[in-house]
Order: C-alpha cells, then structure tokens, then sequence
C-alpha cells in the first residue's frame, strides 16, 4: 500500500474509532456492568484524535506512519478483547487485552521517537 493510501485508509479507520467509542459508551451505559464497554469506549475516543493529529501532520511527521498502524492495531485489538469479554464473556484470544496495550505503547513510543527525526525538509 502507498504512503498516500495508508493515509487515508487511517483516516477512515479513525472515524470507525470514533464511532465504535460513541456507540460503546452508549451501549455501556444500558448496560449491567459498564466497565469492559466503557473502557473499550475510552481507548477508541482517546485514540481516534490521536489518529487524526498523525494525519494531520503526517508530511512532517518522519515516524507519522509507523505510529499510526501501532496505535490503530493495538486499540483495535484492545476495544475488540473488551467487547468480546462483555457480549461473550470470554476474551479474543489469550493476551490479546494486554498485547493490544503494549502495541498502544509502543505507538506512543514511536510518537516521542518522532520528535528526533524531522523530516528532510525541515
């Protein structure tokens, strides 16, 4: 995929995140136990934004594309196992809640390394 189609395709996955948080906070709200529902909610609402800012800034952002896929994949994994524990009860795979959290870390970490490698241009 190109640098211009992962682009927009983050993009895209940014406002799935931002609905699937709406609507989670929303369904956890009606619910019994809100607590898986609305956790998954707040990692899709604080991440989403995330996604847009790299979009954004993604032409003088050297590791703008690396960060994106890591934050993109491991809240997606992350939202995915708390859903699946509370519509199921059982989890995505094993590991999968903490292995979607070290990927968001390691998003967050490429996001910092950024700050150290300008583009060319710059």
């Amino acid at each position: 995929m190109s640098n211009r189609g992962l682009r927009s395709t983050m993009l895209f996955v940014a406002g799935l995140m931002g609905l699937f948080g709406v609507a989670s906070a929303a369904a956890a709200s009606h619910g019994t136990d809100p607590r898986l529902l609305g956790g998954a909610s707040a990692m899709c609402l604080a991440h989403a934004p995330a996604l847009l800012a790299l979009y954004a800034g993604w032409a003088h952002f050297r590791t703008a594309a690396i960060a994106t896929l890591l934050l993109a994949a491991g809240t997606a994994l992350f939202a995915a196992d708390l859903t699946m524990r509370h519509f199921s009860g059982n989890g995505l795979f094993p590991m999968s809640a903490p292995i979607g959290g070290v990927t968001m870390m390691a998003g967050w970490l490429v996001v910092a390394l950024g700050a150290f490698l300008p583009r060319k241009s710059d």
